[in-house]
């Protein structure tokens, strides 16, 4: 982190210094309509206006805007982008097309202003390609509709609908799993529990039956006891909780015990993919192995660490249960 000694007065703007923080993994999604008349909508949705097809025009048009957002709004941050997409959806009950923009990067500060600068542009695109055939035209409801990532973790806007993926999601039927909360307070009613809904919620978007949920006390015999009985039939147990550092975090060593061989790497990289968000996650002591043919894995006790390591597990766990069950590499 620089200090400006050279600057004695106060100025009147300036830009966020981030240099002492670590780079984590931002994603944030905006939204915004384009209104227009029916005929005007038809011949954009058909790519029949005069200029050419106003959609695809638009898709790149936003991805240029969102990589450089910093050059026209003085204090954004220069961000080296992973990811951007834009998509377009024609909606004859607006009647216009709605737009989306979705970026990602791994930085030190959030990605909000290059979705929003990437949906704008968008928007501007096909309007200046349709207001040839239709010059009353409207842009409103540009909002960011989610970020994710940072201290701050995840943030939705109040107004927004259920996620959309800029990208379609294919998902396949990976078999039946297991969720297991070990938390003392949650066991006995103390306190909700909020990161087993997270898990279960999570393992089903990647195709993953479960059918079986479950909450305990920390009690490692009794874990384990839970993993080896739940594992019968299922392809996946997944647990959330217990393993941090306190004197009553035993789930490590429950699933050590239950499992015939450990998988040193997926611990390893669920603590790197969380410590790009959170130094504090190489103190977790995740861990995974198979009992038989059934993937064991556990997981922190808090939502944030679940969806940390829902994304890892979304790239390992569908070759893992593969492979495990037999299948060829």
């Amino acid at each position: 982190m620089i200090n400006l000694t050279c600057m004695p007065i106060s100025p009147r703007l300036r830009m966020i210094d981030v240099g002492g923080k670590s780079p984590t993994a931002r994603r944030a999604q905006a939204v915004g309509a384009l209104k227009m008349g029916l005929p005007a909508l038809r011949l954009v949705r058909d790519g029949k206006l005069p200029k050419g097809d106003a959609l695809k025009l638009g898709e790149a048009a936003g991805i240029m805007a969102a990589k450089r957002a910093s050059d026209t709004i003085p204090l954004c941050h220069p961000l080296p982008l992973d990811a951007v997409c834009v998509s377009f959806e024609c909606d004859e009950s607006l009647p216009g097309v709605r737009a989306l923009c979705e970026a990602s990067a791994c930085a030190k500060t959030g990605v909000e202003m290059e979705a929003l600068a990437g949906v704008t542009a968008a928007l501007l695109a096909v309007y200046d390609l349709t207001k040839q055939v239709d010059p009353a035209l409207e842009i409103s409801g540009i909002r960011l509709e989610y970020k994710e990532g940072g201290k701050k973790g995840f943030w939705r806007h109040p107004l927004s609908s259920p996620l959309k993926a800029a990208r379609p999601v294919k998902v396949s039927k990976l078999g039946r799993a297991c969720v297991i909360t070990v938390s003392d307070r949650s066991s006995r009613g103390r306190r909700a529990d909020r990161s087993g809904p997270v898990l279960a919620s999570g393992l089903k978007e990647l195709g993953f039956t479960v059918d079986r949920k479950v909450i305990l006390p920390d009690e490692p015999r009794q874990v384990e006891s839970e993993i080896r009985r739940s594992a019968k039939g299922r392809v996946l147990v997944a647990l959330t909780g217990g393993t941090g550092l306190s004197p009553r975090d035993g789930t490590p060593e429950a699933v050590e015990a239950a499992c015939d061989r450990l998988i040193p790497g997926i611990g390893e990289a669920l603590r790197a993919y969380g410590g790009r968000r959170l130094a504090h996650a190489a103190l977790s002591r995740s861990t995974a192995g198979l009992l038989g043919r059934c993937l064991v894995v556990c997981l922190p006790g808090s939502p944030g660490g679940v969806r940390d390591g829902l994304a890892v597990l979304g790239e390992l766990a569908p070759h893992a249960v593969h492979i495990a069950r037999g299948g060829d590499h």
